[in-house]
């Protein structure tokens, strides 16, 4: 029994002692994982300082000297695109503006040149047309030494299913969202190349960190703006050629709004100048940012959400945005059609007294 005894107690030693081995490897794997997300994280938090707040300091960067005397903006009557003209101008960089208003594209116009006392230029252009604006674009831009673009227009229309959406409206999100920024870089950048200097900013979004139900289309696009930029940001590196691609997250725009009306701004949602300014100072110390250390906070939170959870979150989100949207609209419907049948009994009544 004690030999029995003895045998049993010696097993068991050499079984602890085993274990003991392999608790003292995962002990290095464990602590060896908490070092590295420790520095992973201190690293990216350096990172942002330097990004957000360390990129302010020391006044505004000399763009016409770093860059070239001219900067291009699609988009830029309204919101962000409006907001960076006035930015870039600011810092005596004359400016280009595409848009296709013509009464906006001279209004804003002449409040650069008379605010800013820079140089203008106006292309009007509907980028939801596709391929054939293009010819007129790039004989209006030779022979300016163009050294930032600035992608910026965009479109997105309140959520809906795919199949609801027409294939007509499709192509127009494609030409805008994707079309305006593939086409206008390939119409800049060689010029660029040929200095070995210059800048392309590209608008993507937060959105583009995962999928978005009954925004797919526009979800998808932005992820394709934040993938060209980061592929051409390596192809042209060497060439002294800076690509940015800009990840923000809300900013209070009409587009935000789906055109209705301009959101109220507050922490985590800045005003389209506050935005682009922010952004702006990043320009040359980060490739790939949100541009507003806010928005940062936000896609970190974001980036650890589950997939499934954030599919789930969104699809409820966007159905009530789709309802909300579309209650606003019959709402302005019979707005329209009420005043409409006003002004036509204040019209038959003057004809009635004047018979």
């Amino acid at each position: 029994m004690a030999a029995s005894i003895d045998s049993f107690n010696f097993l068991f030693d050499e079984i602890s002692k085993s274990f003991q081995v392999y608790n003292e490897a995962f002990a290095l794997l464990g602590a060896y994982y908490v070092t590295q997300r420790t520095v992973r994280t201190i690293y990216k938090f350096q990172r942002e300082i330097r990004v957000h707040f360390w990129s302010r300091v020391g006044g505004n960067a000399d763009y016409v000297r770093q860059f070239g005397e001219w900067a291009v903006i699609t988009g830029s009557t309204d919101g962000i695109g409006k907001a960076y003209a006035q930015e870039l101008a600011s810092m005596g960089v004359n400016i280009v503006l595409i848009s296709r208003s013509t009464e906006k594209l001279r209004r804003v116009a002449k409040e650069l040149e008379s605010n800013f006392h820079v140089k203008t230029h106006i292309i009007k252009a509907d980028f939801s047309q596709g391929q054939e604006i293009y010819p007129k674009i790039s004989d209006q831009l030779t022979g300016l030494e163009v050294g930032i673009l600035v992608n910026n227009v965009g479109a997105m229309d309140y959520p809906e299913y795919f199949l609801n959406m027409a294939t007509e409206r499709l192509w127009q999100l494609i030409n805008i969202n994707i079309g305006a920024a593939t086409l206008m870089t390939k119409i800049v950048l060689p010029q660029m190349v040929d200095r070995r200097c210059g800048a392309v900013i590209n608008i993507s979004a937060g959105a583009a960190i995962h999928p978005n139900p009954q925004l797919a289309v526009y979800t998808a696009s932005k992820t394709y703006m934040d993938y060209f930029s980061r592929s051409i940001e390596y192809e042209y590196k060497d060439k002294g050629i800076v690509v940015q691609s800009l990840l923000p997250s809300y900013v209070a725009t009409k587009m935000t709004d789906f055109g209705h009306k301009t959101p109220k701004t507050s922490f985590l949602i800045p005003s389209a100048s506050v935005y682009a300014r922010h952004a702006l100072a990043t320009l040359g110390m980060s490739n790939r940012t949100t541009g507003y250390w806010p928005h940062t906070l936000q896609f970190w939170v974001s980036s650890m959400i589950p997939e499934w959870l954030w599919l789930w979150g969104a699809s409820a989100l966007n159905s009530a945005l789709r309802r909300q949207a579309k209650a606003r609209k019959r709402h302005h419907s019979r707005s329209r059609m009420a005043a409409s049948a006003s002004t036509s009994s204040v019209e038959a009544a003057a004809e009635t007294s004047a018979i």
